[in-house]
């Protein structure tokens, strides 16, 4: 367990929790999109914090409603429905990894997954969203996208994206690697 990442985590829950977070107060009409950025290398202690999160949000907090969308399990769901998943299974095996990016860009474009997103998680009644996964699903689904497109449909919520790489307050960096060459507005929900 990293000591560092732990004592940001357990911030989170007073922040989740305070009046003012919940409330939108301090940001000056921004959105109200937060991005909690860990070392790749501490995905399970970060997964072990959000299982903890939602059980005590359930158990101590159950007046808010809060949807944990993990992206990985929302795109399986979105391709099951629209009964494509086996055959992307298939295209994989048998032509790789550029071909299944090409035959799913158009299928997993924001425009189709966002809408999907948003109604599968009833996410228009929610008090708080919590997103993870982003890691899971790369290359097939960009953080940077995802968030730009929810901005439209979801800014009145407050959202926390875990991101398993960097946020400088501007770019994102996937795994500390990837960066997004895309400027990117959100605030950091803890800094380090």
């Amino acid at each position: 367990m990293n000591q560092g990442l732990q004592e940001r985590l357990n911030k989170i829950p007073d922040i989740l929790l305070s009046e003012d977070f919940l409330n939108k107060k301090g940001l000056g009409g921004d959105l109200c999109f937060w991005i909690f950025d860990y070392a790749p290398e501490h995905e399970l202690q970060v997964r072990d914090h959000l299982h903890f999160l939602a059980e005590l949000l359930a158990k101590k907090h159950s007046h808010l409603k809060v949807a944990h969308i993990n992206l990985l399990d929302n795109m399986v769901a979105y391709l099951t429905d629209r009964n494509l998943l086996e055959r992307a299974i298939d295209l994989q095996k048998a032509k790789g990894d550029e071909a299944l990016l090409k035959a799913l860009s158009g299928p997993l474009h924001m425009d189709k997954f966002v809408p999907f997103l948003l109604k599968h998680n009833k996410i228009d009644h929610q008090d708080l969203v919590l997103l993870s996964g982003v890691g899971s699903v790369w290359p097939l689904l960009r953080a940077h996208n995802l968030l730009n497109s929810l901005h439209a449909d979801l800014g009145h919520v407050p959202l926390v994206l875990y991101y398993p790489g960097e946020y400088t307050g501007k770019d994102l960096s996937l795994f500390n690697r990837i960066p997004s060459n895309n400027y990117y507005r959100a605030f950091k929900l803890v800094s380090e």
